[in-house]
């Protein structure tokens, strides 16, 4: 069983409302090989939003308080997007997930890219928030894209 991020199946979730539909997860969850999260509404944030980069490091860093989850305006989410990190591997477990499929470059669920948190665009190598809980504990996190 996976855990795919809710966006991928169609799921109009992202912060800015929208989804980043991929076929082959939607497939994945309709043939009940995965099941879809997001940690960020999960964390307790509304749909849209304003968007976030995690500033000072990655999502390892994060659960480490070593950076920050930061808002455009400046709002400290840090505390949203560890509480639906959580949640995430609370679902990964239930469901003896082994693997998870996440969206590329979102502060919670990046796998290899995510912005670098300076909101120019700019990226940076690094994991999500989510996608550091899930190998912390074991599960092989992979992206839309590889």
């Amino acid at each position: 069983m996976k855990l795919v991020s809710a966006c991928l199946m169609g799921v109009h979730c992202r912060f800015d409302g929208k989804s980043s539909l991929d076929q082959d997860i939607r497939q994945l969850v309709k043939e009940g090989k995965a099941v879809p999260v997001c940690p960020e509404q999960m964390g307790g944030l509304s749909t849209p939003r304003l968007p976030a980069e995690i500033v000072g490091g990655d999502g390892f860093d994060v659960l480490d308080g070593k950076a920050k989850v930061i808002t455009i305006e400046g709002e400290d989410v840090t505390e949203a997007f560890i509480r639906g990190a959580r949640e995430a591997l609370r679902i990964a477990k239930s469901i003896g997930a082994t693997e998870a499929i996440l969206k590329e470059r979102s502060p919670s669920c990046g796998s290899h890219m995510i912005y670098d948190g300076t909101f120019q665009g700019k990226k940076q190598a690094g994991n999500g928030v989510t996608a550091a809980l899930l190998e912390r504990n074991g599960i092989k996190v992979s992206n839309e894209e590889t």
